[in-house]
C-alpha cells in the first residue's frame, strides 16, 4: 500500500472505534470503556502504522518491530488498567457530569465528542508512524534511549495508578485526596507519565534528521498529549469533580502540591 492509503485506513480506524465505543457507552452506561476502548486502539492502529507493508519500501526493519512492541505495551497497560477499573463500577464522573450538562442531547453530543477523540487518535498514531519509518539504519543508542525513556514511564504510569488504586481499597481513606507516594509529590503523576513516555518516540523519530525530516512528526505527540491532558480531557474536568467531591480537602492539596510536574510539595498547614 502507498502512505495515503495507510493514512486513510488508519482514520477510519479510529472512526469506528470510537463509534463502537460510544454504542458500548449507551448500552452499558459505563463511559469508563471509551478510554479503554480508545487507549487499545490507539495500540492497534500504531502496530499497524509501524508494520503495515509501504510501497516501494523494503522488508520490515528492527525499528519499526522495536516501535510496534512499545505502543503494543503502552496500550495493553493502559488499556487493561481503565478496563479493569470500568469493570463492575460505576459511570466514569467526568463523563456523568458532561451529560448531565448535555441533558436531552447527550447521545449525539457524545457521539460528536467521541469522533473528536479519534482525531486525536490519529494524530498520535502519526507520531508512532514517524518514529517507526525512520530510515536510520540498525537499532543504535538513540532507539535504546527512546524505548528504555518509554517503557521507564510505562512502569511509573503503573506504580502511580496502583498506589492510588491501593489508597482508595482502604476504608479509612474514605473521602480524603490520595497525597501518598507519587501523589505527594503531582496531583496527576499517571498523567505526567502519559505525557513524557512519548517523547521516546521523539528520541526514536528525530535520529538523522537532515536525511528524515518526517521525523518532526514525532513531536505531535507530546505537544498534543500535553494539550490533552493539561487543557482539555484530562486535569480540568477532574479536577472540576474532585473540587465537587473533596471540597476545601481537594483545595488544600492543590495550594501545597504541583499539578503536572512532580515537585516538593509545600507544607501542610497546622489546623
Amino acid at each position: 500500500m502507498t502512505y495515503p492509503v495507510l493514512l486513510l485506513l488508519l482514520a477510519a480506524i479510529f472512526t469506528l472505534a470510537m463509534s463502537l465505543a460510544w454504542a458500548v457507552a449507551q448500552a452499558t452506561r459505563q463511559s469508563g470503556w471509551i478510554d479503554s476502548i480508545w487507549s487499545f486502539t490507539l495500540g492497534g492502529a500504531g502496530l499497524f502504522a509501524a508494520l503495515a507493508p509501504i510501497w516501494p519500501d523494503g522488508g520490515t526493519t528492527p525499528r519499526q518491530w522495536l516501535v510496534a512492541g512499545l505502543v503494543a505495551l503502552w496500550a495493553l497497560r493502559l488499556g487493561g488498567h481503565i478496563a479493569g477499573r470500568t469493570r463492575g463500577g460505576g459511570d466514569d464522573p467526568r463523563y456523568a457530569h458532561l451529560r448531565a450538562l448535555w441533558g436531552d442531547k447527550a447521545a449525539s453530543e457524545l457521539f460528536l465528542f467521541l469522533q473528536i477523540q479519534a482525531l486525536s487518535g490519529f494524530l498520535l498514531a502519526l507520531a508512532v508512524l514517524a518514529a517507526a519509518r525512520n530510515p536510520a539504519p540498525g537499532i543504535n543508542a538513540m532507539d535504546l534511549a527512546g524505548a528504555v525513556l518509554l517503557v521507564s514511564c510505562i512502569l511509573g504510569e503503573a506504580v502511580s495508578d496502583a498506589q492510588l488504586a491501593r489508597f482508595r481499597r482502604d476504608p479509612a481513606n474514605r473521602g480524603k485526596v490520595c497525597d501518598v507516594g507519587l501523589w505527594g509529590l503531582s496531583r496527576h503523576p499517571n498523567y505526567f507519565f502519559q505525557w513524557l513516555g512519548w517523547f521516546g518516540y521523539v528520541v526514536i523519530g528525530l535520529q538523522g534528521l537532515n536525511a528524515y525530516p518526517w521525523g518532526l512528526v514525532t513531536l505531535v505527540g507530546p505537544a498534543f498529549m500535553y494539550a490533552l491532558l493539561v487543557h482539555l480531557s484530562g486535569i480540568p474536568p477532574l479536577e472540576a469533580h474532585m473540587m465537587r467531591s473533596r471540597g476545601d480537602a481537594f483545595r488544600a492539596y492543590q495550594q501545597r502540591v504541583s499539578a503536572f510536574l512532580p515537585w516538593r510539595p509545600q507544607p501542610k498547614k497546622a489546623l
